[in-house]
């Protein structure tokens, strides 16, 4: 009787036996892997090109203005007053361009006496800039001089917009074909090609007005006309390329 137990248990184990060794079985065998082949990475150069045009200058900005000296701040400002009307009623009739106020002050003027610092007055200015062409500058400048100018601070040129803006361009495409020619000049030496520019980084375009100092106390005549004579300005341009290659 106890063979016979024995018999029938070995009998209901092995299917269980063999049910569980088959995933075992299955786990054995080889799982195949997909291999990513990483992408290279892409190869640059950025090189930077740099442009400049030189333009002849034909209008003068000019800077001139009163200044007063008084014994009251009121008798000041309001002597600085009237010769800036003055100044700028004659300016208008002869259709400055871009005429403005560029400054207005009043301070106090003091005095060392005995060892003292003491108030002797107040000094106003009034400022004015504007624009005018290049050969009437001079005439312009002596006779605003005249009707109540007395300071002259300076003087600059600067072309016209027109020519301004087409030396930009000029500039710009200077700038792109020295850009280029150094990448070509490059990748030849180290037998690599230009394949496509990738990107474009246009910098800023500087047109800064030549200055020239003319500094002057106004006097009650003028013998001749002041002498202007204009000067070149330069136009620069900037332009940076990405390549791939």
């Amino acid at each position: 009787m106890k063979r016979y137990a024995f018999a029938l248990a070995a009998w209901i184990l092995l299917p269980t036996i063999g049910f569980i060794a088959t995933p075992r079985a299955a786990s054995a065998q080889p799982i195949e892997q997909t291999e990513t082949k990483q992408a290279e990475p892409m190869r640059s150069l950025t090189v930077t090109g740099r442009g400049t045009e030189m333009i002849a200058t034909t209008l003068t900005q000019v800077s001139l203005g009163v200044l007063v000296e008084a014994k009251t701040a009121e008798n000041a400002q309001q002597a600085a007053a009237t010769r800036s009307a003055a100044v700028i009623d004659w300016l208008q009739s002869q259709n400055v361009d871009k005429l403005a106020t560029a400054g207005i002050s009043l301070s106090p003027r003091y005095e060392n006496r005995n060892d003292r610092r003491v108030l002797s007055g107040y000094v106003a200015t009034n400022t004015l800039t504007f624009r005018v062409p290049t050969e009437a500058a001079g005439t312009i400048i002596d006779q605003a001089v005249r009707v109540g100018a007395t300071k002259i601070n300076g003087v600059s040129f600067v072309a016209d917009d027109d020519a301004i803006t087409a030396a930009r361009q000029r500039a710009l495409e200077s700038a792109t074909q020295d850009a280029r020619q150094q990448a070509n000049t490059v990748l030849s030496a180290l037998d690599l090609s230009l394949e496509e520019v990738i990107n474009i980084t246009i910098g800023a375009v500087s047109a800064p007005p030549p200055n020239v100092a003319l500094r002057a106390v106004a006097e009650a005549d003028f013998a001749a006309t002041t002498p202007v004579i204009g000067q070149e300005q330069t136009i620069s341009a900037q332009v940076t390329l990405r390549i791939r290659y």
